[in-house]
C-alpha cells in the first residue's frame, strides 16, 4: 500500500501531467488540492513536494517565470507509456486504486500477483528520498540463516514482477542487489549518505541481463527468430540493446541469412538468466553467436530433453 505522502507526490504529477503544457497557477493546483485533500496547500508546501517529486521519480516541475505557471518539464516522457518513469508512477496509482476500490470491482480486476514490492517497498523509497542508510535483515533462498546488512539505498529496480533493491553494502564494501521478497525485516537509521555523483541505476545495469550486476565483458549476441516470434520481440525485446538485422548485417557477421528468419542482437554480459530466456522460447528461437552461449543453451534444452526420454523420441 502507498503511504499518504506517496500517494500525494502521484497525485501532483499526474494532475500535472492532465494540465498538459500550459500547466497550471499556484491557485489553481491550491484549489485542486483543497478539493481532492480538503485541506489548504501553501506555497512551502508544494515547494517541498516538488523537491520530492524530483527526488523519488525525477521529474521537474518548472516555473514559467513571466506567467508564474507550473508545468512538467519534458512532460512527453511522463505521459509516454512506454517512459520507466511513467511505469513507474502507473504502478503505484493502479496498486493504490485495486486497494481502495476492491470491494466495488471484486470479481472484475485481475492482476498476477507481485511477491515483492508490498511491504519494505516505500519504506526504502523514502529512505532513498532523504538518504538515509536502512539496516535489513536478509534471507537468501539458498540459506536458512538470516543475515543483517547496513546499506546505502541507490535504487530500487524491477525486474520479472519482483523488486530489487541496488545498494551499497556497508558490511561488503560493494554494490549489491536484494530482492525485497528476501528481506525479513528493515529499520531506517538517522545516518545520511552521499549520492554518488552521476550514479543513474540504468547505465549501471545498461550490459547486464536481468538483476545481475554486469560481470565480465559484454558481447554481441545474435538470434534468429520465427517471424511470428519477432512480432512479440518487436514489442517487447529481450533486453534494450536489442537491434533488428538486415541481410547485409547478417552476412557481415559472417551468418547466412535465411529468407524465412528474422535475425536480432543484443549487447550484454551473457548470464544464467539470459541462457533460460533464450531456452524459454524453445524452437522459436535460435542462438547463433557466439559460440559459448549456442553452447549454453544447447546444454540446458538437451538436459531438459533427456528428463522425457522416451517421450520425445
Amino acid at each position: 500500500m502507498v503511504t499518504e505522502l506517496l500517494q500525494k507526490y502521484i497525485w501532483l504529477v499526474q494532475t500535472f501531467v492532465r494540465a498538459g503544457e500550459r500547466g497550471l497557477s499556484l491557485d489553481e493546483i491550491a484549489d485542486r488540492w483543497e478539493r481532492r485533500f480538503d485541506s489548504a496547500y501553501s506555497r512551502r508546501t508544494f515547494n517541498n513536494h516538488r523537491e520530492a517529486v524530483e527526488q523519488v521519480f525525477g521529474i521537474t516541475i518548472g516555473c514559467n517565470r513571466s506567467t508564474n505557471r507550473y508545468f512538467i518539464e519534458y512532460s512527453a516522457d511522463v505521459s509516454d507509456e512506454s517512459a520507466e518513469t511513467a511505469w513507474l508512477i502507473n504502478t503505484f496509482t493502479v496498486n493504490s486504486m485495486l486497494s481502495l476500490g476492491k470491494e466495488r470491482l471484486s470479481g472484475r480486476v485481475s492482476v498476477e500477483d507481485i511477491p515483492s514490492g508490498h511491504i519494505y517497498l516505500t519504506s526504502i523509497m523514502e529512505a532513498m528520498t532523504e538518504n538515509h542508510e536502512i539496516v535489513i535483515g536478509y534471507r537468501k533462498y539458498t540459506s536458512s540463516e538470516e543475515s543483517r546488512y547496513t546499506l546505502r539505498p541507490y535504487a530500487v529496480k524491477e525486474v520479472a514482477k519482483r523488486w530489487y533493491l541496488v545498494a551499497y553494502c556497508i558490511e561488503r564494501e560493494a554494490l549489491r542487489v536484494y530482492g525485497l521478497d528476501r528481506i525479513t525485516s528493515l529499520e531506517t537509521t538517522d545516518k545520511i549518505f552521499d549520492m554518488p555523483r552521476g550514479f543513474d541505476v540504468d547505465e549501471e545495469f545498461a550490459t547486464s541481463y536481468g538483476i545481475y550486476l554486469p560481470e565480465g565483458r559484454a558481447q554481441t549476441i545474435v538470434f534468429r527468430t520465427t517471424p511470428k516470434e519477432a512480432l512479440y520481440l518487436r514489442d517487447l525485446p529481450i533486453h534494450g540493446s536489442q537491434k533488428e538485422l538486415n541481410v547485409r548485417e547478417v552476412h557481415s557477421l559472417g551468418l547466412v541469412a535465411e529468407a524465412e528468419m528474422v535475425y536480432f542482437s543484443i549487447f550484454v554480459c551473457p548470464n544464467t538468466d539470459l541462457v533460460m530466456e533464450f531456452c524459454r522460447r524453445g524452437g522459436r528461437l535460435e542462438v547463433l553467436a557466439p559460440g559459448e552461449v549456442r553452447a549454453a543453451v544447447a546444454g540446458e534444452l538437451r538436459q531438459a530433453a533427456a528428463q522425457y526420454g522416451a517421450e520425445l523420441a
